[in-house]
């Protein structure tokens, strides 16, 4: 193998391993991919590569709440099929799920052309410190809500917050959970409804970017490169969010927001 293809492949790894540690905590994946991308000279990695790394992240966070999808799933056509009372709960909390996930799905399809094209450096910076600075505030709330207290109005209030992070430098994590312990959800709630919420706009991400991946001209001389990247995103991932449960128990927030304060005035001295 060449040095070239080397040293590509180790560039296309270091992005792996960077989406898929950011992509689970709130300091935005897409944002610090393309501060990468940057620093590696490979410029912008564009809708194929988002849509391979952006699976790979999603089978991480299927599998890691794989129990959970089962029984949701299960209890929700059961009350669907029975009306008994036992199965309500996870039937609304797929519900608001649904109800959750179309203003990310909506603005996503009418707006991923206009924020793609104005993204710069200076963006990424300014939405790190708006990450940040919601963060500060939100440290020291602690919610009350389970699963069984949402409303439909949690759920469109934390789909919002999922839209507003279509913006790279808006992290979707850090937006959904900001937003569920703003309308007063427990911290595992939060993280739990957060991640959920993320499946199905994932999933609508690739169904509709399938067709752009096939037509991707050089995705087979970038073969290799793609592959070692959709592992080694897949494992951070899952990594990262295992580490991220436990922040996220014991209450540690507010590191995030020193990150983003740090990483966004580096942003606006270098570039």
């Amino acid at each position: 193998m060449e040095n070239f293809d080397v040293i590509l492949i180790l560039k296309y790894i270091i992005i792996g391993l960077v989406q898929g540690f950011t992509e689970p905590i709130p300091v935005s994946s897409s944002g610090h991919v393309m501060i990468a991308s940057e620093i590696l000279g490979m410029g912008e990695q564009g809708f194929t590569f988002a849509i391979l790394t952006n699976t790979a992240s999603l089978f991480a966070v299927v599998y890691i709440y794989r129990e959970d999808i089962l029984r949701l799933i299960s209890h929700s056509i059961k009350y669907i099929t029975t009306k008994q009372r036992r199965y309500r709960a996870d039937f609304r909390f797929v519900l608001f799920i649904v109800i959750g996930s179309i203003p990310a799905g909506v603005l996503g399809v009418l707006l991923s052309d206009v924020i793609a094209e104005n993204i710069s450096m200076t963006t990424i910076a300014i939405m790190l410190f708006v990450t940040g600075i919601a963060l500060w505030l939100i440290r020291n709330m602690r919610g009350t809500k389970r699963d069984e207290d949402l409303t439909a109005k949690d759920a469109i209030l934390v789909g919002l917050g999922q839209a507003v992070a279509l913006t790279p430098g808006i992290s979707r994590s850090g937006a959904t959970i900001i937003s569920a312990i703003a309308v007063g959800m427990k911290r595992e709630t939060a993280l739990r409804f957060s991640f959920m919420l993320y499946i199905p706009v994932s999933l609508g991400g690739v169904v509709l970017g399938i067709t752009d991946f096939l037509g991707e001209p050089d995705k087979g001389a970038l073969a290799v490169p793609y592959a070692a990247t959709f592992i080694v995103t897949l494992f951070m991932t899952y990594f990262a969010m295992r580490w991220f449960m436990g922040i996220m128990k014991s209450g540690k927030l507010i590191y995030f927001t020193y990150y983003c304060f740090i990483v966004g005035t580096l942003l606006l001295i270098f570039y």
